[in-house]
């Protein structure tokens, strides 16, 4: 894939991502960029981005349509107190679902926000999914998940 489809497709998901409302959503742009780079690395081809992008949108779409209040609470804790590169898991008493989730180094982001991405692996309904989330300190100190 060339640079400038590579940037197009960027810029389009950022805008896309700005006109969502719901966890699903985001959770479903965000799991495709992370899959299109994906299918990409590993292909090099048109064809493999945009079938990783499919298959991360679907996952993403999944994981984060899933997420309720309390996996929400417990995934802001992780941002908040668990070291880098430290797996933080829990199952929801709820609907059993489980999580893992595995915060990367803080760093300054837009607007000189302290901001840290993470990976998360989700078991749902007997099916292992991995997305990726990112998370930015507002003006209140409290973590904001990033479209």
């Amino acid at each position: 894939m060339k640079k400038t489809h590579l940037i197009a497709a960027a810029l389009s998901t950022l805008l896309l991502s700005s006109c969502l409302s719901n966890k699903a959503q985001v959770g479903g742009v965000g799991g495709a960029a992370a899959g299109a780079l994906a299918g990409q690395a590993i292909g090099r081809d048109t064809q493999s981005t945009l079938l990783g992008a499919g298959i991360g949108a679907i996952l993403g779409y999944a994981i984060g349509n899933e997420m309720d209040k309390y996996d929400q609470q417990q995934l802001m804790s992780a941002y908040d107190r668990a070291p880098s590169g430290q797996p933080v898991a829990w199952t929801n008493p709820d609907t059993s679902n489980q999580y893992q989730v595995i915060p990367q180094p803080a760093y300054n982001g837009p607007n000189n926000q302290v901001c840290r991405k993470a990976e998360i692996v989700a078991v749902i309904d007997g099916r292992t999914e991995r997305t990726y989330s990112t998370a930015c300190r507002n003006s209140y100190g409290q973590w904001q998940l990033q479209n």
